[in-house]
């Protein structure tokens, strides 16, 4: 697979007349780093882990519930929560470490601590150098908003009834700063803060840092934690959330749909182990899949609104693409962004029609989060965590609650029902994930199956 589109690379670029351009990327080609998925973990509406998640997802189940009486009187009565009963929290932390982590770094570390099971791979039996190898790279794309107003009323009571934790608990780089002191990784420590894009980004920042020599593994992902009344509240102020399905909340989030009117809040954590090939190979690592590529655009046109051309969410997959060094033509699925907005889902099926033209009909679309809400800054991770399962059992997550297919929709989408990728096994299975975020931030990974 590598080598097909090696050839093909370079002889586009023979075709358009850039012999010198050709010889740089061939010996890029032969230098570059290759860069591998060893290790997956998630805590998420679905489950508390990746397997019981996966196979929930499947096999088409919803984990979007009604809130509570609590959200009284607010449009949205819908959201996707992690089942916090079903977690031992106590087993993963001590108090001292409750009062000094937001909920989102707490769910950011069980979700690295499954990844590092996952992946084989214990930080406290590596080496000195080997941990300064290794880095983390973990975002948030929103703090809890609760926490500041908590705050704000105990300041009203008196300045010493505020935390003295309250700053860094709030802080977005805290969950990466938490996971590498608890590890001793001493590697680059880099978090993302871009809106619903985070955890995309995060990994695709990631692969950079052990292509660019930084490290030889990383941790990448994103923790998201803030479904309460006050950004319920904001979401509905900005038409965002979903609203015409509150009595029926499995079905509530509906991507592509023709009834879709919003999207549903969720909430958790997923983290991915990256690994340098070498490095992974060296050590006998379980190679789950290959990141081959990573793609980053900006919209510059509105502070929540897609281009309705779709340039941004075009450009992004394209840039993904050439990184890669993949052709459009190799890419057989796209994990879209799909959000289940009546404007965001058909732009981006558009997008994904004008960057593959008429190889377009055998790509195959689906958006998960039907199934699991919008995790917000922490969607691309965890649908990245579904795409490496994707490519690593042959199997396609559907997009549910697709009940009439809206008609500007003209993608392939795979409906309701999982699927197999390819007929032959032993074919390449090559990927898209996307990831948009407010301020026209955009973030595009390709990923496939491992080959030799």
């Amino acid at each position: 697979m590598a080598i097909t589109a090696f050839a093909a690379r370079s002889i586009f670029n023979i075709t358009f007349g850039s012999k010198l351009r050709y010889f740089s990327t061939a010996n890029s080609e032969l230098s570059r780093r290759r860069v591998v998925i060893t290790g997956i973990g998630a805590v998420s509406p679905l489950a508390n882990n990746v397997s019981e998640a996966w196979l929930r997802l499947l096999a088409g189940e919803s984990a979007i519930s009604k809130l509570n009486d609590q959200y009284k009187g607010l449009p949205c009565q819908v959201a996707a929560q992690v089942a916090r009963d079903q977690l031992p929290i106590e087993k993963h932390f001590t108090k001292s470490d409750l009062k000094i982590m937001s909920a989102a770094t707490q769910l950011s570390i069980i979700a690295a601590e499954e990844a590092l099971s996952n992946a084989k791979l214990q930080p406290s039996e590596l080496t000195t150098e080997e941990r300064e190898r290794f880095g983390v790279c973990v975002g948030m794309g929103m703090f809890d908003l609760t926490e500041v107003y908590g705050a704000w009323q105990q300041l009203q009571r008196g300045y010493n009834r505020v935390s003295p934790f309250f700053v860094p608990r709030l802080l977005p780089n805290m969950a990466c700063g938490h996971i590498s002191m608890r590890y001793g990784l001493r590697g680059p420590n880099h978090s993302v803060s871009t809106a619903c894009a985070t955890g995309a980004h995060a990994i695709g920042d990631a692969l950079r840092f052990i292509r660019n020599g930084d490290a030889d593994a990383m941790l990448a992902g994103s923790g998201e934690s803030c479904i309460d009344p006050l950004s319920i509240a904001g979401f509905c102020r900005l038409r965002a959330l979903s609203t015409i399905h509150n009595d029926t909340p499995l079905t509530s989030s509906r991507p592509f749909d023709k009834q879709r009117d919003g999207f549903v809040m969720g909430e958790g954590a997923a983290v991915l182990v990256l690994e340098e090939l070498e490095h992974a190979r060296k050590r006998g690592a379980p190679i789950l899949a290959e990141l081959l590529g990573y793609g980053l655009s900006g919209d510059a046109y509105h502070i929540t609104s897609p281009s309705e051309d779709g340039t941004g969410a075009t450009l992004a997959m394209q840039r993904a693409i050439a990184d890669a060094r993949v052709l459009p033509t190799d890419i057989t699925y796209v994990n879209a962004h799909a959000t289940s907005t009546p404007t965001g889902d058909r732009i981006e099926a558009h997008a994904i029609e004008r960057v593959f033209g008429e190889h377009a009909s055998r790509v195959r679309v689906s958006s998960t989060k039907g199934a699991h809400g919008h995790l917000l800054g922490a969607s691309g991770n965890l649908e990245a965590v579904f795409v490496v399962q994707a490519c690593a059992e042959n199997q396609l997550p559907p997009s549910i609650n697709i009940e009439h297919l809206d008609e500007n929709i003209n993608v392939s989408i795979v409906q309701n029902k999982s699927e197999p990728w390819c007929n032959d096994a032993k074919a390449p299975r090559i990927a898209l994930k996307n990831s948009f975020g407010f301020g026209g931030t955009n973030a595009s990974l390709c990923i496939a199956n491992y080959c030799e």
